[in-house]
């Protein structure tokens, strides 16, 4: 049995986690910390966890996370990389939900997330947790980086054409969109039900910090930079991405077959059949991403049209899915569970 701890439970991408965890038959789940809430029971917080998770919120200061096998930080950019240390130090693995550890250049990444990084030593040996490209480095992984929720659906339908060298890398493009829970489990104007209602928006087009990790892994898969227009969009919906991308063909290929065998192998990736239109809502609540690709009037510009659940595939479910390679287990384990539809 694994033994379980999550720091920052009171979020949208904890209860995420403690719905996945709750039914993971070798997890069993030690503490869960919250400063605001602690002694609070965690069903209290989250009726939809009664009868499944029956421990209180506790104090950071009191939680003895070392005794952990695995603590998961559902916490804002910059708490992870503050206890990280004494955690790996403890022999205790860790998987970090925020982006503490994905950019490896670290003045990149003082520069988009505007603080000192402490502890930039750790992350060179931090392991980008996206299995279907880091699976064979993540199982020997202490610390991994979870990946941002647009990174996820944006490198899943770019990487299978810059692997195969062919699209042109110095002009693609993402267009993307997500639903209100992106933003997390705040009070904000712009995320306010009559604000975000019967609306549409852009927002960081002028630069955006998934911006980076998105090039910095589409840039591997490549090996080489890349030039990458990306724009996210605010829909009036609670979870789920979309992401239309575009690229220049370069040469001749069967797209629908180079997607078919790149993700051939892979469980949670659903390449779709030519002509399908992937919906968000064929993947709320569950660890998929669909893809469907396109060559539009037979002309030089690809269309791929990816889509996932920016809390699972996009957070909690891609972690419990690292926890599960880490720690030798069925990929699979806890994430079979069905999307919801309606």
């Amino acid at each position: 049995m694994i033994k379980v701890g999550i720091v920052g439970g009171t979020g949208y991408t904890g209860v995420e986690l403690l719905r996945l965890l709750a039914v993971h038959p070798q997890v069993g789940l030690q503490v869960i910390t919250s400063r605001s809430d602690a002694g609070t029971q965690v069903s209290q917080m989250f009726p939809s966890l009664r009868g499944y998770v029956d421990l209180p919120f506790t104090h950071p200061d009191q939680a003895h996370l070392e005794k952990c096998d695995l603590v998961f930080f559902a916490t804002p950019n910059g708490i992870a990389m503050q206890q990280a240390r004494a955690l790996l130090d403890a022999g205790v693995k860790v998987i970090d939900l925020a982006a503490d550890f994905r950019l490896q250049d670290i003045p990149t990444w003082e520069k988009w997330y505007g603080m000192s990084h402490a502890c930039p030593d750790l992350v060179a040996g931090a392991v980008y947790g996206l299995p279907e490209v880091n699976r064979a480095q993540i199982k020997t992984a202490r610390l991994v980086a979870n990946p941002g929720c647009y990174p996820t659906a944006v490198q899943l339908g770019f990487i299978p054409l810059l692997e195969a060298g062919v699209i042109a890398p110095d002009g693609l493009i993402a267009d993307a969109k997500s639903g209100v829970s992106g933003g997390g489990r705040k009070l904000e104007m712009g995320y306010l039900f009559s604000e975000a209602a019967d609306n549409f928006k852009a927002y960081g087009v002028a630069g955006h910090r998934h911006l980076p990790e998105i090039k910095q892994g589409l840039a591997r898969a490549l090996g080489n930079e890349v030039g990458l227009t990306f724009v996210p969009h605010l829909t009036p919906m609670i979870r789920g991405i979309h992401a239309t991308l575009y690229g220049k063909l370069t040469r001749d290929v069967d797209l629908q077959a180079l997607f078919e065998q790149r993700y051939a192998s892979e469980p949670f990736v659903d390449v779709m059949p030519s002509g399908s239109l992937p919906e968000t809502r064929t993947v709320r609540g569950a660890n998929h991403c669909r893809i469907a690709v396109y060559r539009p009037q037979g002309g030089d510009t690809v269309v791929i049209l990816s889509v996932i659940d920016n809390l699972v595939k996009g957070a909690a479910g891609q972690a419990v899915q690292n926890m599960n390679i880490m720690f030798g287990l069925p990929e699979a384990t806890a994430l079979n569970n069905v999307p919801l539809l309606p």
